[in-house]
């Protein structure tokens, strides 16, 4: 075999085996409830499908412009503008199959041999293998469960080195569901004054499933001044329940907005024409329905979290935001020996999730409740059942 050096950077990702391992056993006949994969149960919206039936019926099934149709972006447009106080015109917009391309793109066109990174950890499992596979190296930024997995303007001061070049930001944060709050942000942006070189990569696909009570906060919006190095990636996968249109926007200065476009010329071309009039009905139809959801999001996190801190050996604080529980386990690390010799023993037990090692934590393991109420009960049953 003849594998690139660029790819012997990076692991395949421990989420996507682990939910695909699920199927498997489902599939030989083995009652497994997955809550390893980050996705809501929730239908796509009508109004969203009618658009994409329409779209395939008026024939609209060619090429589109790299970056996204100009109805598309002036839709992302609004998106910005009405959901995360962002300003932006259509030229600071791109669109791509996914956000996770968008991220790859940007880091892609940026990172050169010896470029430093921070990522918060525990960090989305993407994160760090998209900065290795660039070339870039990863620098943790740890963060703890008695802190509510936040990290404070100093943390990061102390990580920002002569080369660092980019700080991801992710809030509502995936794995942890911890919310940056406006004060913080505020600080990380007096923190960055000090350091002109180094760029933002704001990740609020999560923004929509907020339980903090308080509005949405994203540092484009609250340091405008750093506009011009500050890229914020948003979509529809979470909020509207489309992980498979495979639909990302982001925003950010025009020189990284057509560095990114550039690359997607040549990797992916446009992202899906039928996708895209889907997302511009998901932006630009009714938005009522989210609050909703977020409402039964709650609930079901509620009811992790009270299941779960009631299993001795397990604690997990309360998420502020997205679908997903970081549960501790440090006190059965004796017995099992690592998460990932847990993770496998609660697969046994029928119930699939993914150990907190592959977000660059340890010790414990990720839940996702995007599931129904009865599923997760049921799960909470048997993993108390496993441990006990």
């Amino acid at each position: 075999m003849h594998l690139s050096t660029a790819l012997s950077r990076i692991a395949p990702s421990q989420t996507t085996a682990m939910t695909d391992r699920a199927t498997q056993l489902r599939e030989a006949g083995r009652d497994i409830i997955s809550l390893s994969v980050g996705e809501p149960d929730f239908a796509t919206p009508p109004h969203v499908l009618e658009a994409a039936k329409a779209a395939l019926d008026g024939g609209q099934t060619k090429y589109t412009p790299v970056g996204g149709t100009s109805r598309l972006k002036q839709a992302a447009a609004l998106h910005f503008a009405r959901d995360l106080g962002i300003e932006v015109p259509t030229s600071q917009v791109t669109v791509s199959a996914g956000g996770k391309q968008a991220i790859f793109h940007a880091m892609l066109a940026t990172i050169s041999e010896g470029d430093e990174v921070i990522v918060p950890a525990p960090w989305w499992v993407s994160y760090p293998e998209i900065v290795r596979f660039a070339g870039g190296k990863v620098v943790p930024l740890h963060t703890h469960a008695k802190d509510n997995f936040r990290f404070t303007p100093a943390d990061l001061e102390a990580q920002i080195g002569p080369n660092t070049l980019w700080v991801l930001l992710n809030s509502p944060g995936n794995p942890t569901g911890a919310c940056l709050p406006a004060e913080t942000l505020l600080g990380i942006g007096e923190v960055l004054r000090h350091h002109p070189r180094v760029l933002v990569m704001s990740d609020d696909i999560y923004a929509p499933i907020n339980y903090t009570g308080g509005p949405h906060a994203t540092l484009a919006n609250l340091c405008p001044d750093l506009a011009d190095r500050i890229l914020t990636v948003s979509g529809v996968s979470k909020s509207h329940a489309m992980t498979g249109f495979r639909i990302g926007v982001a925003a950010g200065p025009e020189w990284l907005i057509k560095a990114m476009e550039r690359l997607q010329s040549h990797s992916s071309g446009n992202p899906c024409s039928i996708s895209q009039a889907a997302a511009v009905a998901a932006f630009e139809g009714p938005q009522e329905f989210l609050a909703e959801w977020c409402e039964r999001f709650r609930a079901r996190r509620d009811l992790v979290v009270s299941a779960i801190n009631a299993i001795p050996g397990l604690s997990t604080p309360v998420p502020d935001g997205a679908f997903y529980c970081m549960v501790d386990a440090g006190p059965l690390m004796e017995r099992f020996g690592d998460d990932a010799k847990l993770a496998l023993h609660l697969l046994d037990h029928g119930v699939a999730i993914v150990p907190a090692s592959a977000f660059g934590g340890k010790d414990g393991f990720r839940i996702s409740f995007a599931a129904d109420e009865a599923q997760l009960v049921e799960a909470c049953r048997r993993i108390a059942e496993a441990v006990g």
